[in-house]
């Protein structure tokens, strides 16, 4: 049966099938001897042959695994990171498939992070049709008012974009009013979406958690450790 090339690296465990697009267009792929750089080629597994940088890539066999880490601050979601800073996967080495984040969270950003060997799923959790509610627990300076708050959850303009709708909720102020807890309920994925949002209120973030996407919770899962999804829990992300 045929299926897209991107498809089938990231069933292969190359890459999400995102990333997959990139190392096509990139001339890092091979069809039956043929660099291929368009993105709608469709092979077939059993009959064409596929290499990524010269080394044939198989069909994956293994089970798909899904896993839920707890990123402590200081790691980068990357695999690979040019100023050699430590990855989420350093913290994942007792897995034994090729697995690859769903998603990223920022370096000084805590909290859930979904790792999948199944890379069409990866693709779709990650694509903007998909968006998910991302649910995130902030110590803000200050304390925004409800003029400050309206605005947010209208939605602000960050990179020249104006934002979707967004959810924000005060849970506990200090009593000196320099620092407040809100939680934070956003449906996109932005580079830094939520420390800009704050700022563009004028309450820029001291720190940030993430402890939900959809409705799977961190709980409590303990910093820098990881389990593996339930079938229930796996049942309801493909279902997304």
């Amino acid at each position: 049966m045929e299926e897209r090339l991107q498809k089938f690296l990231a069933e292969a465990g190359i890459a999400s099938r995102r990333k997959s697009e990139e190392l096509i267009a990139a001339g890092r792929v091979q069809v039956n001897g043929q660099v291929v750089r368009e993105l709608g080629v469709k092979i077939d597994p059993a009959k064409d042959k596929v290499l990524f940088d010269n080394k044939p890539v198989k069909a994956q066999e293994t089970k798909k695994v899904y896993i839920m880490l707890h990123k402590p601050e200081g790691y980068v979601t990357t695999a690979k990171e040019q100023f050699g800073r430590p990855a989420v996967l350093d913290l994942v080495q007792g897995v034994k498939e090729r697995i690859f984040p769903v998603g990223r969270l920022d370096y000084d950003t805590s909290g859930l992070l979904l790792l999948t060997s199944d890379g069409d799923l990866t693709y779709k959790l990650t694509h903007p049709k998909h968006d998910v509610d991302k649910t995130y627990i902030a110590k803000l300076y200050g304390v925004p008012d409800e003029g400050a708050l309206q605005k947010f959850r209208r939605g602000v303009v960050i990179d020249g974009r104006k934002t979707r709708p967004a959810k924000i909720q005060i849970l506990e102020k200090e009593k000196d009013m320099r620092f407040c807890t809100a939680e934070i309920i956003i449906h996109e994925g932005k580079n830094r979406q939520v420390r800009k949002m704050c700022e563009a209120i004028k309450h820029p973030v001291a720190q940030l958690k993430r402890v939900a996407t959809g409705e799977l919770t961190l709980g409590d899962l303990p910093k820098g450790k990881y389990r593996y999804l339930t079938e229930r829990e796996i049942k309801y992300l493909k279902k997304l």
